[in-house]
């Protein structure tokens, strides 16, 4: 059996669980009784631990109440047994029976309700009326009228529990609060603040103290059920009263309440033995899985072992480690595992040497310190080195450290890295003795002392950078690393006995030590013979003639004055040498170096520098800027895959012999010649060379290049570049914009896709194979003579402005790409019939421009382009008007979609036939045609038809509501701009025009009257129409209409969009009759919105309008 109260805390389900404890008048557990062992989610005083809820037994409480509470219990006791008997015969009873059994058994429990409210309301009335004791008062809970809910689950057919008989409300929480109408809710805050002083943290967690218990449950089910329970309760006692004599206002726990809130659940009797017996979440248990739901599937269980939170918390700095401590006990405890903590860093802080010495006491394990920036360093230090024995790590600086610190410093065992940052050692004056068995790395940088004495013998690195020290005493036979750059008080004696006492030296860097000479290198060469780097960087008084360093590896010589040329025998004899830095070497004039193991040499600034030979084979990288006196290069290498020289303004002459070079940057060599390519192509020594830059390489006239391995190359702003020859088969991109003085260019193969010459205005000889090439740009290659194009692959041509193209190099294009989709020819006077009859070899052409040319006749466009689309002919002056007779009188190209006939000269009668015949058309450009008076689609045959121009046209929605199965006109734009002697344009609804949606009559300036009736029209363009007298539209889903400076009233304006439900755009600026409509319109956003007041019912939305 499981017991659930009204405070939510459960019992496990076990043989061997207690019984259910009855509270006590203090609201807690009897330990006597019941052995003072609780489960998970029972109130638990085991050793009255923080966080749960005490015993805090009343001995005379209990003898005042003794005797009256036995014979309550053993009242209650026989009158359960009274009813489990009953159940128990009920139950070992016929199955057939058992909807008589189940409601025999609700009424049992009902009755036992009843006697529950009983008891408790005749203990209330001898516990002192509602205050309880001592915790009685203004915000104490009156028993007598609230009855306490017991929720029991059952899972044996005996119900055997003993009932409570007195509850203190001060000692107890409810996530819910009962009252009367017009009752004060302070008695339940007070009451909710008692609990929550006796509540502790540690109610919402198990007895391990590792996971937090969320209970949770279907609420609205509970209170509906437990507001039936009590209706049934007074109704039974014959109480006249109703539910609405009490208000009772239920509150469930929220985040905002005390975190302590335990939620509130199921007041209902479970019996596991009835198929339709209510579960503990309030549903049916009938086999519906809408409906059924266990208790187990509302628990949400967060198990973080301590195991798993040091886990999480190991990744955790000490900031976030203090904000996770905050969160509860557990984690408190857990982040203050010792091994968070090994590292004591209170770099730059505020700490007092209290607070330090705490830290310490309470972490003596921690290995790392760091106090740098810390006020009062000393005395930090040297608690840390009296109280720390295991520290490893020692960081400190900003401050003095006094000879204490230093005598103490031996003391320190396990000692492994002292760091001192900008300190004052000692008096400044004084010798400082730094003695250490066991210590390895020390730093003493930017320290202030005139003299150190350092004998560790296991110290391996050293480091006295920028210190400012007249000398430094050393022994330390272990020693591998040396850093005494920038002590500029050091003398070339001081830094010879210091440096030849270390004979296992490693590494050495007296950067900036202005004193050091050539003898301290000779000496310190013969003494550390395994003398691996060295950093002797402006260091003017070294020229290395004489020195000999055979086991270098890295040697750096920055802004070295005496470096010259003869130096480069000295270095030659490091054959280990790797990596060279001759970084502003000013007296510098040329490097001819033969090392085997070279791979990274820089040679920056190197104002006198001439030549550069290396033979190196393992040269990976290689850096050469801002030489100007440059002129030679000569590298053998077979690891370099990147050579950039940008701006080697004098560069002549580049041999390369480079097996794996890919990638070449010579940007801004103005003086590089045409014998570059011989160096980049086939046998030049690039064999793998996939890209090449020449960017504004000026000198550059006759470049080719025959490359099987180049892939990209650029041209940009080679200028002086007249003739480009490239038999490059895998090149794939190039460049060529500022070529404009390119006449002969051949691409032959390429795998180029594209190419775009277009900025070549003087080629006149092309030859491009390219199989994989898709499209070509000539355009405005104006000389252009003779071009030899053989790309199988081609789809689009532009030789527009091609003014000297012939018709016999059209022919062999068109005979070579039979793919071609897109020709055009605008501006391509020399095309005649003949080429246009080579046309016959495109069947995929699609779109054709032959715009501005002098052509008269079109039949062999007619005959040979059948799947022609898009068609221009734009300012064809030479079109007569049979010229276009195949089109509306035979039905040539009737595939043929956008018909551009803008400023021709085909009059009235052509364009009336064009319009009526071509129905399939869906683009028609006629701007600028001089000759088209009307655009009267009113007309049938040549006769108007019976709808007069001057009356009104009906056109109802409901018939354009009706679908048209088979439309006879197709047209969807028409632009007739700049016609200046149209002056009627008039659209009924019998021209069929279903699908015209845009319509630009702009720059008409003889236009009088639109009456146009089109359904789907949505753009209409009048501006620049001075003349315009007369507008009327029938056009519902017009959404833009535009009238600038039209000579238009206002009542013609305000009628024409009376029809136009959908407009968002009228734009009337520039309109001297529309101002009074200007006038009552505000601003928004930059734009106008207003509403007419004549047809405001009308507009479907608001109007912007542009002034």
């Amino acid at each position: 059996m499981r017991i659930w109260c009204c405070l939510c805390f459960i019992f496990d389900n076990e043989e061997e669980a207690p019984p259910p404890p009855p509270p006590s008048k203090e609201g807690v557990v009897f330990e006597e009784e019941y052995g003072g062992e609780m489960r998970e989610g029972i109130f638990g005083n085991n050793g009255k631990a923080e966080g749960n809820i005490g015993n805090d037994r009343n001995d005379g409480a209990e003898e005042e109440h003794g005797e009256e509470e036995e014979e309550e219990v053993e009242t209650t006791r026989l009158r359960l047994a009274v009813n489990n008997g009953n159940r128990d015969r009920d139950n070992r009873g016929n199955r057939d029976n058992r909807i008589e059994l189940v409601a025999e058994h609700n009424r049992d429990e009902m009755r036992l309700f009843e006697e529950v409210i009983r008891v408790l309301r005749e203990d209330n009335g001898r516990g002192g009326g509602g205050g309880g004791g001592e915790g009685g008062g203004e915000g104490s809970v009156n028993w007598g009228e609230v009855p306490v809910p017991l929720v029991i689950e059952e899972e044996d057919d005996v119900l055997d529990f003993s009932l409570p008989l007195s509850l203190r409300a001060s000692r107890m929480r409810f996530p819910m609060e009962w009252r009367a109408p017009g009752e004060s809710s302070s008695g339940s805050g007070s009451t909710s603040a008692a609990a929550a002083g006796s509540g502790g943290d540690g109610c919402d967690r198990d007895s391990q103290n590792k996971r937090a218990r969320v209970q949770s449950a279907n609420h609205e089910h509970q209170y509906s059920t437990l507001r039936a329970a009590f209706a049934a309760n007074t109704s039974s006692q014959g109480n006249s009263s109703s539910m609405a004599d009490k208000d009772f206002n239920f509150h469930q726990s929220t985040p905002a309440s005390s975190r302590d809130e335990v939620f509130y659940h199921n007041f209902m009797w479970n019996n596991n033995n009835d198929e339709k017996s209510l579960d503990s979440s309030g549903g049916r248990d009938d086999g519906d899985e809408g409906g059924t739901s266990n208790s187990e599937d509302f628990d949400v269980r967060m198990d973080l072992t301590d195991d798993l939170l040091h886990m999480v918390f190991s990744f955790l700095d000490h900031i976030n480690l203090c904000r996770a401590a905050m969160v509860c006990r557990q984690w408190r405890a857990a982040s203050a595992h010792e091994d968070f903590w090994r590292c004591l860093n209170f770099e730059n802080r505020n700490i007092s040497g209290d607070q330090f010495e705490d830290m310490c006491r309470r972490y003596p394990n921690a290995t790392e310190v760091n106090i740098y920036g810390a006020p009062a360093i000393h005395m930090l230090v040297m608690k840390a080195l009296s109280s720390l024995r295991n520290l490893e790590i020692l960081t400190l600086g900003r401050g003095q450290l006094g000879d204490p610190f230093f005598q103490a410093l031996a003391d320190c065992n396990m000692l492994r890295t002292l760091n001192v940052n900008d300190a004052t050692l000692g008096n400044g004056i004084q010798e400082i003795p730094i003695n250490h068995d066991r210590l390895r790395n020390l730093q003493l940088t930017k320290c202030r002392v005139m003299r150190i004495s350092v004998r560790c013998p296991q110290l391996e690195t050293l480091s006295l950078k920028r210190s400012n020290m007249a000398q430094a005493l050393l022994n330390c036979p272990l020693l591998h690393l040396l850093d005494i750059g920038s002590c500029h008080k050091l003398s070339d004696a001081a830094i010879r006995s210091a440096a030849t006492s270390c004979p296992q030296l490693e590494s050495l860097d007296m950067s900036n030590c202005s004193c050091v000479s050539d003898e301290t290198l000779r000496e310190i060469a013969v003494t550390c013979a395994s003398l691996h780097i060295l950093n002797a960087s402006y260091c003017p008084n070294i020229s290395l003639e004489s020195v000999r360093l055979p086991m270098l590896t890295v040697l750096k010589l920055h802004s070295c004055e005496g470096i010259t040329s003869a130096s480069m025998a000295a270095i030659s004899y490091s054959y280990m040498l790797e990596v060279l830095e001759l970084d502003n070497c000013s007296l510098l004039t040329s490097v001819s170096l033969d090392l085997p193991r070279l791979q990274n040499i820089r040679l920056v600034h190197c104002r006198k520098f001439a030549d550069l030979n290396l033979r190196c084979i393992m040269l990976s990288s290689i850096m050469v800027s801002n030489c100007p006196l440059l002129h030679r290069i000569n590298i053998t290498s077979n690891s370099l895959q990147k050579l950039a020289l940008q701006k080697q303004e004098n560069l002549t002459t580049l041999a390369l012999q480079c097996q794996s070079l890919q990638e070449v940057d010579l940007r801004d060599c103005e003086s590089l010649t045409n014998a570059i390519c011989e160096v980049f192509s086939d046998g030049g020594g690039c064999p793998m060379l996939k890209s090449l830059l020449l960017d504004n390489c000026e000198s550059l006239t006759a470049v080719q290049f025959c490359s099987t391995s180049l892939v990209s190359l650029s041209l940009v702003g080679c200028r002086a570049i007249t003739s480009l020859e490239l038999t490059c088969p895998c090149l794939e991109q190039i460049c060529l914009d500022g070529c404009d003085h390119l006449e002969r260019a051949s691409f032959s193969p390429v795998a180029l896709r594209s190419l775009n010459l277009g900025i070549c205005p003087k080629l006149n000889i092309l030859s491009i194979e390219a199989p994989a090439m898709v499209s070509l740009e000539l355009k405005g290659c104006g000389k252009l003579s003779e071009a030899s194009i053989n790309c199988p692959l081609l789809a689009s041509l532009d030789a527009s402005f091609c003014s000297q193209l012939r018709d016999d190099c059209l022919s062999a294009t068109t005979a070579s790409c039979p793919l071609i989709e897109s020709l055009i020819l605008m501006s391509c006077p020399n095309v005649g019939s003949d080429g246009l009859s080579s046309l016959r070899w495109l069947p995929r052409l699609t779109t054709l421009d032959l715009s501005y040319t002098f052509l008269t006749d079109l039949q062999p466009v007619f005959k040979s382009c059948l799947q022609l689309k898009v068609l221009k002919l734009q300012a064809c002056k030479y079109l007569t008007d049979t010229s276009l007779e195949p089109l509306y009188k035979e039905g040539a190209l009737k595939a043929l979609q956008e018909l551009d006939l803008s400023y021709g000269t085909l009059c009235q009668a052509a364009i009336d036939e064009l319009l009526a015949c071509c129905t399939h058309l869906t683009h028609l450009s006629l701007n600028g045609c001089v000759n088209m008076h009307d655009l009267n689609w009113a007309c049938s045959d040549g006769h108007l038809a019976e709808v007069s121009s001057t009356s009104p046209v009906v056109f109802s929605n409901d018939r354009m509501d009706e679908p048209i199965e088979q439309p006879d006109r197709l047209l969807q734009n028409l632009n007739c701009v700049g016609c200046s002697n149209i002056r009627i344009v008039l659209i009924p609804p019998a021209a069929r025009c279903f699908h015209l949606s845009s319509l630009n009559l702009s720059l008409s300036a003889n236009l009088k009257e639109v009456d146009v009736a089109c359904f789907n029209l949505c753009f209409l363009n009048l501006s620049n129409c001075s003349s315009l007298e007369m507008l009327r539209l029938e056009c519902p889903r017009l959404t833009s209409l535009f009238l600038q400076s039209c000579n238009i009233d206002e009542e013609v304006v305000e009628a024409a969009i009376s029809q136009c439900g959908m407009l968002e755009t009228l734009d009337v600026r520039f309109c001297p009759k529309v101002r009074t409509v200007m006038a009552d319109m505000h601003n928004k956003h930059g734009s106008v919105t207003f509403s007419m007041p004549k047809f405001k019912a009308d507009l479907q939305q608001p109007v912007t309008f542009m002034t």
